[in-house]
């Protein structure tokens, strides 16, 4: 399929769109529901853990079932967007993130933190996946790579100031003061879609959605070799920044004994890497096609990863070689995360929800295993954490030269 044949449907024929930091920053609102209310509670979890009288796995169930919830809502509002509107079920997703946001500040114990925390992340699941699809519907492959890049300078800003701002929360309260912003913004997402919104979503996808039972619409998507090599890439991809979010707070206060105040330090400066990524990823797509980004920054991952896990095997170092090592690996996946997902959308733009969809909930699945895991497996070291990116990166690379890549040039 070519470029031309991923121009966007009808609805960005009737009216021309174009990128503005008005609409970069309302969609990288609303996609900001989902990772914000991971990163602004990080530096608390310690304290949880001690409020609640639970251990480091237990602790980590936090990040995991978040995780989960992101990746089991995003398969449900992918087709109900593509078939009743982009706005309407935002609505619903976000309703329910308030409710959810209130619910877990008041938590009285651990399990209705879980359960709270889960229905939190059902609800910004809605933003995550619905977000990308309002970009879809307005731009072709390479400009939709160039927006979600866009976006996610928005988004990246997350992971360096929400932990700033939860450790001050924190010093000045407890995590529940956490929770309680959290639910503030969520009423500011709702006023949003409310009211600053438009609806996108053409004609064309909405007739393609009602002709089909959504099940079968995934079961088209999974049978295009193309697309799964890009939700395959994309799932792998994620799982390396979500390990890295489940150990840093482990690996940073715990393993290598800093500060707790320096904790958002680190974080901030590890961010700003993928900040940085994102940035000239956009830059470098005036010039070049997304899969050819995505083609050489696999391989600079794969070669920083390896001696990532060398170096948190043996311990040489110490925080001196990993640290520094995890920021340019973070970095590189700047490169890697919007180019996957624009890929993933051009393939079938009829089916924009749905492949949104499917590509966020096969990351967020990935992302909650790589948590889990990381709990489980915790021993006191960094190794835990670079084998599995190297991991990861190694099955993204796969999944990218055998599925994804080939199609693409043959197209």
């Amino acid at each position: 399929m070519t470029d031309n044949a991923d121009a966007p449907p009808d609805a960005a024929t009737e009216k021309q769109w174009h990128i503005s930091w008005r609409l970069v920053v309302m969609l990288g609102s609303l996609t900001l529901m989902g990772p914000m209310a991971i990163d602004i509670f990080l530096p608390a979890l310690p304290e949880m853990g001690r409020y609640f009288g639970v251990d480091e796995a237990r602790t980590q169930a936090i990040i995991a079932t978040y995780l989960a919830g992101l990746s089991i809502g995003q398969p449900v509002y992918g087709p109900l967007s593509d078939r009743f509107g982009r706005r309407p079920v935002l609505l619903l997703g976000v309703t329910l993130y308030i409710a959810a946001s209130f619910a877990a500040a008041s938590a009285q114990d651990i399990d209705q933190l879980l359960v709270a925390r889960f229905l939190q992340a059902l609800g910004a699941s809605a933003g995550t996946v619905i977000g990308r699809a309002v970009v879809r519907d307005m731009f072709d492959h390479t400009e939709t790579a160039r927006m979600l890049s866009l976006m996610m300078l928005i988004v990246a800003l997350a992971p360096i100031v929400a932990p700033i701002v939860g450790s001050a929360l924190l010093l000045a309260g407890s995590w529940r003061v956490i929770f309680w912003l959290v639910f503030a913004y969520s009423i500011y997402a709702g006023y949003l879609i409310a009211f600053r919104l438009p609806e996108t979503r053409s004609k064309a996808t909405a007739e393609r959605a009602r002709s089909e039972h959504p099940f079968r619409a995934y079961l088209a998507l999974l049978g295009m070799r193309r697309l799964l090599g890009y939700v395959l890439a994309g799932a792998a991809n994620g799982a390396i920044l979500f390990t890295y979010v489940a150990s840093a707070p482990g690996l940073i206060i715990e393993t290598y004994g800093m500060p707790v105040a320096l904790f958002p330090v680190i974080f901030a400066i590890n961010a700003l890497a993928i900040l940085i990524g994102h940035h000239f990823n956009r830059k470098l797509l005036t010039r070049v096609h997304p899969d050819q980004v995505l083609e050489k920054a696999t391989l600079v991952l794969l070669g920083l990863t390896a001696v990532l896990a060398l170096a948190a095997a043996t311990g040489f170092g110490g925080p001196w070689t990993v640290l520094p090592l995890i920021f340019f690996v973070l970095g590189s996946y700047g490169f890697v995360g919007g180019n996957t997902m624009a890929g993933a959308l051009s393939v079938d733009p009829l089916r924009a929800g749905s492949a949104s969809a499917l590509m966020g909930a096969a990351s967020f699945g990935s992302g909650a295993l790589a948590a889990a895991l990381t709990g489980v497996l915790h021993d006191g070291t960094a190794r835990p954490t670079g084998v599995a990116m190297f991991i990861a990166v190694c099955c993204s690379t796969a999944a990218l030269r055998f599925l994804a890549l080939p199609r693409a040039r043959k197209a």
